[in-house]
């Protein structure tokens, strides 16, 4: 998936991945909005992340939102990542999608699982980061 406010960035030679503007990958509007809604406050907690997974799916009605707060879901659940488990960072891949490394040099797919969360609620974010945090 190419996130299009991320360009259509690739690797530089060397093989070294790009790395992307965390405040950027944070803002999640969409995601803070329909959470705001809901009176949950997005403080980039993994309890915020059990918040979420508590919200009533009221977007899997519309397929342009359903994409998008996927996309938000994604990008939250990874900046929660690299602001609570060291060493965890953003990377750039070359299809221009944004993934969480870490330390260990694992791939975490975070818009990946973001989507499949909007789509049916599995797997729970909660879930995801506590196994990520976890290993």
């Amino acid at each position: 998936m190419n996130i299009p406010f991320l360009g259509n960035r690739h690797a530089k030679a060397g093989g070294v991945p790009p790395t992307a503007d965390p405040d950027l990958l944070a803002e999640c509007e969409l995601l803070r909005a329909q959470a705001a809604e809901e009176g949950v406050v997005l403080d980039d907690t993994p309890a915020s992340l059990e918040a979420l997974d508590q919200l009533i799916p009221r977007w899997r009605d519309d397929e342009e939102t359903l994409t998008w707060l996927g996309t938000d879901a994604g990008l939250y659940l990874g900046t929660v990542l690299i602001r609570t488990v060291p060493g965890a960072r953003w990377e750039i891949r070359a299809d221009g999608e944004p993934v969480v490394r870490l330390t260990s040099g694992r791939e975490i797919e975070v818009v990946e699982s973001g989507h499949d969360w909007a789509a049916s609620g599995v797997p729970e974010l909660s879930q995801l980061y506590a196994e990520v945090a976890e290993a």
